[in-house]
């Protein structure tokens, strides 16, 4: 049974500005996000422009607020398909070297993606091939997953929660993936959680964070810090994850799916509505 739906169209230019966006179901207000960057100042944006969506913790806000993590590397897939888009190569040499020190677990001092001065070293990201998500044989297991386009990314999320005697327990997985032009798809990011929470406080009482795939043998360093986060309401976790997991102690791709659990105690409630 399928207690709430929702599909976001969002266009953006090449600086992460969003250029259109629209909802369904519709969405007024929605359209004040037009204009603003995709980048790091969304949430705030979000908070103050949809403040309801974010308090009730729907479908469409959690929609939204991945523009900011799917718009940050959905320039991958054009790395995979440099032989077929000289220009975006070309672009990418002139590009000034940016400095990326300690800025995520996968960038810290003396990490094997950063050379001496701090700038990328140039070392290849790992991918590892993946399979389809859906399984034919649990036909509720994922909702119809279009076609990719020629040159795109996805990202995916499942979180499943069920009740064992006073907890809300906790299976979660995220995943970023792209095509190459042999049609196979490769993942970049994929995590998957398995959490635990007090079901009369919906106060996280575990967390295990499992990476499964990362670009660089340092990323999965984070990975220990998420149980930081014991003891933390699940609602406030959107904010609490970028409040205590930062610098060289936090994976992008971990906050993102370790704050994707905030909606948590909606999908509990949905249980005894079902």
């Amino acid at each position: 049974m399928v207690v709430d739906s929702a599909d976001l169209l969002a266009v953006t230019n090449r600086g992460r500005t969003i250029e259109h966006i629209t909802s369904e179901p519709p969405l007024a207000g929605l359209d004040r996000l037009v204009g603003g960057t995709a980048g790091g100042n969304l949430r705030k944006a979000i908070a103050r422009e949809l403040p309801d969506q974010v308090e009730m913790g729907t479908p469409l806000h959690l929609l939204v607020d991945d523009l900011a993590g799917s718009t940050l590397i959905s320039g991958f897939a054009y790395f995979r398909r440099s032989d077929q888009f000289p220009e975006f190569a070309e672009a990418m040499a002139k590009s000034r070297p940016r400095m990326t020190v300690n800025i995520c677990s996968g960038f810290r001092t003396g990490a094997s993606s950063l050379a001496v001065d701090g700038t990328l070293s140039g070392l290849p990201q790992n991918v590892a091939p993946v399979g389809p998500l859906a399984d034919p044989a649990d036909a509720l297991g994922w909702h119809p997953l279009d076609d990719p386009p020629g040159v795109a990314m996805r990202r995916a999320r499942r979180i499943d929660v069920w009740e064992e005697g006073d907890q809300l327990v906790v299976d979660t997985m995220f995943r970023d993936s792209c095509w190459d032009p042999d049609g196979s798809e490769v993942a970049v990011h994929e995590y998957r959680l398995w959490a635990a929470a007090d079901r009369a406080t919906g106060t996280l009482t575990s967390v295990d964070a499992q990476p499964r795939v990362l670009p660089y043998v340092e990323c999965p360093l984070a990975a220990p810090n998420a149980e930081w986060l014991v003891g933390t309401p699940l609602r406030q976790l959107r904010r609490s994850v970028l409040d205590r997991l930062r610098g060289e102690d936090c994976c992008t791709h971990l906050n993102d799916a370790l704050r994707a659990l905030a909606e948590v105690p909606l999908l509990a409630d949905a249980l005894h509505r079902g």
